[in-house]
């Protein structure tokens, strides 16, 4: 069995670039990351981490939708 570090919230924030945790909060409840549970406390695996930097999907947002052209 391999191991895969867990992060807290705190620390994944700091190891995504000094983000805030609240921003890793959100990402989480969007499903963006994925969360480990260990009791009550919500971890994240480095692994994940990685996956994340890699997949490059942090920091983008969709923005606002447009449903009228500006003239």
């Amino acid at each position: 069995m391999s191991e895969d570090r867990l992060y807290s919230v705190k620390d994944a924030a700091a190891y995504l670039g000094g983000i805030s945790p609240y921003t890793v909060h959100a990402w989480l409840s969007q499903g963006r990351l994925r969360r480990c549970k260990v009791g009550a406390r919500t971890m994240i695996k480095a692994s994940e981490l990685e996956r994340f930097i890699t997949a490059g999907d942090g920091g983008k947002s969709l923005g606002r939708q447009r449903t009228e052209q500006l003239q």
